[in-house]
């Protein structure tokens, strides 16, 4: 008896999966639209709300496997248990100002990450934390204030770099493919977002339209509408007094009417909680999930949304009005090829083989030498000469501390070098090497020698190499990063841009053994440098450079590489240059509003060669509506081959401009030249990158005068050339 059951039971079973099989939903060669649409047909209500949260269940009697939403790659694959690749932080790839090496960045990422995914769906185990191929990533909001700890996830303060920068990502991490998505980017944090993190569940932002339009989304703009990004992030904070994630005015009249977003709107994480709770905008969770839906909010990463049941029993949203978030989230599913056999997919045969393969190794170093922003050599001090140097001395918290170049947002690689581990290796039985920490990042060392020991030391050597900065421990996401109690540091956030006071008080000690001192600085942000720029000879901003890191200084330090590491951000002279860290006003803010004298500009890097610009032949006037050309000649003069980033920036001289950026960068491109070589570099200005954004928020091209500037940075700052333009005719609105 017990016998047939069983036999039963599997003829049952069996019956079951052909049945599955047999839906149309199954069915590939049926557009997907269709397939959405039948399998939504299919769903009950409490199945359909366990659907839009983060953790997706399994639902067996349709065959639905389990999915978690939630994945990061940032700048690597992260959080995932095996050894990945990993890239430089965010920022440190903005600063290499080079989109075609990015998106390859992003492309082999997608590429671990999908071989990761391919043998969980093999597997049948697609619900574990951080297997998923829906990554939220990258970054775009603006780093306005250099205090802002999760600024290192972006791609610094300027709209259009972000803009660029961000596009890049979008295209290496979603592939090519018509019908399939190789993975899933992620705009965030929709939108005007950037601190303070102590109080971004509560925070209410009002910003002028100006401000909303010229600053705060041109980047998102930029990511949905033309690189076809298919996932959004909306943000903690109210704006407006209302929560970016049930808030009708950006999700619904901006990002959905005025932009034509198609794709998936996820909550940060626990961000709806936040309604009720901490926003008080809401009078209990129920009405909450409710509100989020209707204005937009299709996935819920957190645990309040099977509560949409009872917003539907009470009235509050309709059924149909789930299954409209639903339609968007099981699209993205289909496009990943979650219910389609493997070798329907393009993408689906990429194995565990592509994950830390030679090439993206080789990436990844080749990233981080990009990344580095060479800001003084006096007497050029740099590069090092090998022949004549007998001993150095390598002091400070970041010399050999692994966990600062991984920054947050993390995997974890094979094997990450230090620049303690890259000297010692290159140099060994070549130049000896001192090593003596001196101090942590914030903080003396329990038993270390005194300063005057390590000066005494110090002294011995031919060149000392101070490893400066912070990490991620110090500046990061509430939660995951602060320093509570030392000064300088609050909540993730940084309450001054000084370095530490105790590295400065070492290095202060080190000045006085007469040594060169060279000073490579890592951190996720700038650093005042107010008396590091005066008495050391050498700074090199390195950020946080990633598994190679190591190398790629040693490299730039003896001059295997030639940096040409541009600024994506402002350095300002000291801590009182910085409005009110809450004010989102950007007046005062940035390279591109503030009017006062900066220690290093946007922009700016220095080489171990020159480069020279000279003028060609171009038209200086364009009819509104209509595109214009503008080309260079730059060659590179000194006596190295290097690189150099070539820029473009305009402004706007005419008084009826009013508010207006006093520039702005609008092109921009990386090259490399031999010394002696000469190229053309072109740019091609469309009416948007002409045009200005009026009081309204409106960004519209009007006859005037404006300057266009050619060169290595910012107009007065760098080599380059002046081209006047007139702009002529009717005005011409672009959005």
């Amino acid at each position: 008896m017990k016998h047939l059951f069983a036999v039963l039971l599997l003829f049952v079973s069996l019956l079951g999966i052909q049945a599955q099989e047999a839906y149309p939903f199954r069915d590939v060669t049926l557009p997907i639209e269709e397939r959405v649409n039948d399998l939504i047909a299919r769903l009950r209500l409490p199945e359909k709300v366990q659907l839009m949260k983060h953790q997706s269940p399994e639902i067996k009697r349709l065959g639905i496997p389990a999915y978690n939403w939630w994945n990061e790659a940032l700048h690597g694959v992260a959080r995932t248990s095996e050894k990945v690749t990993v890239f430089p932080q965010a920022i440190a790839l903005a600063a290499t100002f080079d989109t075609e090496a990015l998106e390859k960045c992003a492309d082999m990422i997608s590429s671990e990450g999908r071989a990761l995914f391919n043998e969980d769906l093999r597997a049948g185990k697609t619900g574990g934390p951080y297997r998923g191929l829906t990554y939220w990533t990258p970054n775009v909001n603006i780093f306005r204030d250099p205090r802002w700890g999760r600024g290192q996830e972006t791609y610094g303060e300027d709209p259009y770099l972000t803009s660029k920068m961000g596009a890049a990502m979008v295209r290496g991490l979603e592939g090519s493919d018509p019908d399939y998505l190789k993975a899933v980017a992620c705009a965030k944090h929709y939108a005007v977002h950037s601190g303070p993190e102590a109080s971004r569940h509560t925070f209410d932002i009002s910003v002028s339209a100006y401000d909303l339009w010229d600053t705060y989304l041109p980047a998102f703009r930029e990511l949905v509408v033309k690189a076809g990004v298919h996932g959004v992030m909306c943000a903690y904070n109210r704006v407006d007094n209302q929560p970016c994630c049930g808030n009708n005015e950006l999700l619904h009249y901006i990002l959905r009417n005025q932009w034509g977003f198609e794709g998936y709107v996820t909550s940060d994480c626990w961000a709806i909680n936040d309604f009720a709770h901490h926003h008080k905008t809401h009078a209990n969770d129920i009405e909450a999930v409710s509100d989020a839906v209707l204005k937009g909010t299709d996935l819920e990463c957190g645990n309040l949304y099977q509560l949409l049941e009872q917003g539907v029993q009470q009235g509050l949203i309709e059924e149909r009005d789930i299954d409209v978030s639903l339609k968007r989230l099981l699209t993205i599913l289909f496009k990943i090829g979650l219910f389609d056999p493997v070798d329907k997919n393009p993408y689906g045969q990429i194995g565990r083989e592509v994950i830390e393969c030679d090439a993206h190794k080789k990436q990844a170093y080749e990233m981080a030498r990009k990344s580095m922003v060479l800001l003084k050599n006096e007497g050029d001090i740099l590069p090092l000469d090998r022949n004549k140097i007998k001993r150095i001395a390598v002091v400070g918290p970041n010399a050999d501390d692994e966990q600062t170049l991984l920054a947050n947002y993390f995997g974890t690689p094979s094997e990450i070098i230090t620049p303690l581990k890259s000297l010692k290796r290159r140099l060994q039985g070549k130049i000896a090497i001192d090593y003596m920490k001196g101090v942590d990042h914030v903080s003396l060392l329990e038993a270390a020698p005194s300063f005057e020991t390590i000066a005494a030391q110090a002294k011995n050597a031919d060149v000392i190499l101070f490893f400066s900065g912070i990490n991620a421990n110090y500046e990061g996401e509430q939660g995951d990063a602060g320093a509570d109690g030392y000064v300088g540091f609050a909540s993730g956030d940084r309450t001054s841009i000084q370095l530490p006071s105790v590295q400065l008080d070492l290095l202060k000690a080190l000045k006085q053994t007469g040594r060169p001192i060279i000073l490579v600085n890592m951190s996720g942000s700038v650093m005042s440098f107010e008396w590091e720029s005066q008495h050391v000879d050498a700074i090199l901003q390195a950020w946080y450079g990633g598994q190679a890191a190591g190398d790629a200084i040693t490299d730039i330090l003896f001059g295997d590489y030639n940096p040409a590491g541009r600024m994506p951000l402002t350095t300002y002279m000291n801590d009182a240059d910085l409005p009110p860290f809450e004010d989102y006003a950007m007046q005062n803010r940035t390279y591109r509003y503030f009017r006062g004298q900066v220690r290093y500009p946007f922009g700016y890097g220095l080489s171990y060669t020159t480069f020279q610009y000279s003028p060609c032949t171009v038209d200086s006037i364009v009819q509104t509506g209509q595109t214009i050309q503008f080309t260079a000649r730059v060659t590179n003069s000194g006596e190295r081959d290097g690189e150099e980033v070539v820029q473009l920036y305009i402004a706007h001289t005419g008084e009826h401009h009013a508010p207006r950026p006093i520039c702005a960068l609008k092109g921009f491109q990386r090259i490399a030249l031999k010394k002696g070589e000469s190229r053309e570099v072109t740019f091609t200005l469309s009416p948007e990158e002409l045009a200005l954004v009026n009081q309204d928020g409106m960004l519209i091209e009007q006859a005037g005068k404006a300057d266009v500037y050619i060169g290595g940075g910012l107009p007065y700052h760098s080599e380059g050339i002046f081209y006047p333009l007139t702009i002529s005719g009717d005005k011409y609105q672009v959005y």
